[in-house]
């Protein structure tokens, strides 16, 4: 249970990093589309605070909401605080709030190394096999064909072989309506890891 003076270093790193020009909004797919100079401001302050805050207070935030885990996710990447990994692999697997799957997988996609694939990969053993549940399967599915074509592994051949665990949660999922082609979000997952390393050059 968090104290009141917790409750108030939640808030203040909440203004401080979240609040700030609606960061947690747009951080996202939303950020390929900023026209400069806005980019290039964003950019520069994103690099700023993942430089600048402190390994402390990123764990206040991840005790947040989705606001404040989604925005803490995105300095974790830029910051390339690989120390979080593990905490990143539990929060995505809990799903526990919305509008974070994305954040997290963008850091684990970014450290990129067998156990940030194998975090991916235990999301999808567990998420592909509940097809009544739309979460975040075809970014992390995204994720993990990134991660591995970088390692040069077949990490998500399992999952996608035909009859697999990713063509039967797509057929057995109608009511997903978001895009399920995994060449898709992998495109997305491409550009939000080249805005990440423009963000971390920039620091």
């Amino acid at each position: 249970m968090r104290s009141p003076s917790n409750d108030a270093e939640l808030r203040a790193l909440v203004e401080r990093y979240v609040r700030p020009g609606r960061r947690y909004l747009k951080l996202g797919g939303g950020v390929l589309r900023m026209p400069e100079p806005e980019y290039g401001q964003f950019v520069r302050s994103l690099g700023d605070d993942a430089r600048l805050i402190t390994q402390g207070d990123i764990g206040v935030l991840l005790e947040g909401g989705w606001r404040e885990r989604r925005t803490a996710a995105w300095l974790i990447a830029v910051g390339h605080r690989t120390d979080f990994r593990e905490r990143l692999g539990e929060l995505l697997l809990a799903s526990q709030v919305c509008c974070t799957g994305l954040a997290y997988c963008v850091a684990l996609a970014s450290f990129g190394t067998p156990r940030d694939a194998e975090l991916l990969a235990d999301y999808l053993d567990r998420y592909l096999r509940r097809p009544d549940l739309g979460y975040d399967q075809p970014i992390v599915m995204s994720a993990l064909a990134f991660t591995a074509l970088n390692l040069g592994s077949d990490d998500t051949a399992r999952f996608l072989k035909p009859d697999g665990l990713w063509e039967r949660w797509v057929h057995d999922a109608p009511h997903i309506q978001s895009n399920t082609d995994p060449v898709h979000h992998l495109s997305l997952m491409r550009r939000l890891r080249a805005f990440v390393d423009e963000c971390a050059e920039t620091a």
